[in-house]
Parts: C-alpha cells; structure tokens; sequence
C-alpha cells in the first residue's frame, strides 16, 4: 500500500505536468498570434485582401467563433492531434484579424500595454491559484458581464460612440481580470481532480481546453487595455 506523503507527491507532479502543459500551449498560441499579427501587418497586399473585403474578413471572424465553439464543445470527442491543430490554427487565424492593431496603434503603446497586461495576467491568475475563496459563484456574474459586453460592443458598431467605447473597455478589463482568476481555479480544481491512470492523449486534450480558455482572458485584456492605454497612430 503507498504511504499517504507518496500518493500527495504523484497528486502534485500530475498536478504541475497538466498546468505546465496548459500554460505551454497558451504560450503557444500567444506566440503564434503574435508572429502572424506581424506578418501580415507588415504585408500591404495581405491588409488589403483581409480589411479590404468585408465578406472575407467576416468570414475570418465566423470561422474563429467555430473554432472556439467546437472545442469548447467536443474537445472530449475528437483526437488529441486534431484538438491541438484546431487550437494551432484559431491561434494563427486570430492573428491574421488582430493585424490591425498595428496599423491603429503605436508600436511602443502595444508594447507597453502587452507588459502591462501580462503582468496583470501574472499576479490574477496566481491569484486564483492560491486564493482559499471558492470563485464559482463568480462565473453566472462574469459570463452576464460578458454576454452584456458583447450586446454593447454590436450596438456601438452602429451608433461609434467613443465614450462608450470606453465604458465597455473599462467594464472589460474587470470581467477579464475576473475570468482569468475564475478559470485559473477551474483548471487547478480539475486538475487535481483527474482520475490516476488517464492516458496522454485525455491530458493534453484537457489542457488545450484550458490554453483556450486563458489565451481568451487574455487576449480579450489585452484588448481593452489597449483601447485604454494605447497611443493612436
């Protein structure tokens, strides 16, 4: 029979390997995201065939939203291969749309305001890591948050108000710092909670789930830091 401390140290080194592996694939697709972002930001005929034509670029938008949908839903369903290369490829078609940030943006605003957010990033999600307060009830709160920013953001598309463009950026950088430590205590729950004996192939599609859940927190911070603290072009 194992002795208690035996079992508690093989519970936190598949503990630590599944946040490892989540915070690995998250680093992934920022990475990704990034260089893409560059890419074609730097490319005029490339920025010319996305924003140059909505029906493509809305379609861009569509097929991130299934993406996201897809594993989100049936992650469990489907090969692990395939579940990273979705994850792979949303994060290289989210670069491709978020380009524009270049143009709109200084590049020492970006810079700065990704540290800012990263930083942010760091301590909510140790945060939520380490608090001994159980931050489920906070998820109906934040999801209506989220539900109410997404409301706003379609109705500004039309009416182009500044000023509530930047109520909505406000409010986001509260729900975003609040999902972050929301789904970081999530994943640490579930990840304590796995049975012995999952093969690799459940563990990583786990922790593709949960790079997708905190590449979402923190992109979508990043965002609304960025209307608040970025320098315009």
């Amino acid at each position: 029979m194992e002795s208690v401390p035996l079992k508690q140290t093989q519970v936190q080194t598949q503990v630590n390997a599944f946040i490892r592996s989540v915070y690995n694939w998250m680093a992934i697709g920022l990475g990704l995201t990034g260089l893409v972002a560059l890419y074609v930001a730097s490319s005029p005929s490339l920025i010319q065939l996305i924003f140059g034509n909505k029906i493509l670029f809305f379609g861009l938008i569509i097929a991130e939203l299934a993406l996201v949908f897809t594993i989100s839903a049936r992650v469990q369903k489907m090969q692990a291969s395939t579940a990273t290369a979705l994850f792979v490829l949303y994060s290289a078609l989210n670069g491709a749309t978020l380009s524009f940030i270049f143009l709109v943006y200084t590049a020492s605003s970006i810079t700065s305001t990704f540290f800012i957010c990263a930083a942010t990033f760091v301590v909510v999600s140790l945060y939520g890591w380490t608090t001994k307060r159980d931050l489920t009830s906070m998820g109906g709160f934040l999801t209506m948050g989220l539900i109410g920013i997404i409301i706003a953001s379609v109705v500004n598309m039309f009416f182009r108000s500044s000023a509530m463009s930047m109520i909505i950026s406000y409010i986001g950088v509260i729900v975003f710092v609040g999902l972050t430590a929301y789904d970081t205590q999530h994943l640490k729950t579930m990840a304590m909670t796995q049975p012995d004996g999952l093969g690799a192939a459940v563990v990583r599609k786990g922790a593709i789930l949960g790079a997708l859940k905190l590449y979402l927190d923190f992109i979508n911070l990043f965002l609304m830091l960025l209307r608040i603290l970025g320098g315009r072009e």
